[in-house]
């Protein structure tokens, strides 16, 4: 049995974030996401293009550091911000889901 070689400190201490997504009649499901871009600037960016549609909850977590939390409103902030130092309108999707929860947090 050859042998087990461990990860490499830090390797795996990243903070990733995967999203919830209404599928309407076909249900909920967390969307797939590639571990190269689960980070939170990339998912900032697909939000913006449109990459998602009825946005229900945004999950962040850490496993290095065991944690996990819904960042959901955090990340609606943080389009409004990111659309707003762009100059970029939002629509649609986004539109949608930055009223219902950067609202809801006060925003």
């Amino acid at each position: 049995m050859p042998p087990i070689v461990p990860a490499a400190p830090g390797q795996f201490d990243v903070t990733v974030y995967i999203v919830l997504q209404d599928f309407g009649r076909v249900g909920r499901a967390y969307r797939e996401t590639d571990e190269e871009t689960a980070d939170k600037d990339t998912l900032i960016e697909d939000i913006l293009n449109g990459q998602f549609q009825q946005i229900v909850r945004i999950v962040a977590f850490n496993t290095a550091e065991g944690w996990s939390r819904d960042v959901t409103e955090d990340v609606a902030r943080d389009v409004v911000e990111a659309a707003w130092h762009r100059g970029q309108p939002v629509s649609g999707g986004t539109r949608d889901f930055v009223d219902r929860y950067s609202l809801a947090s006060g925003v």
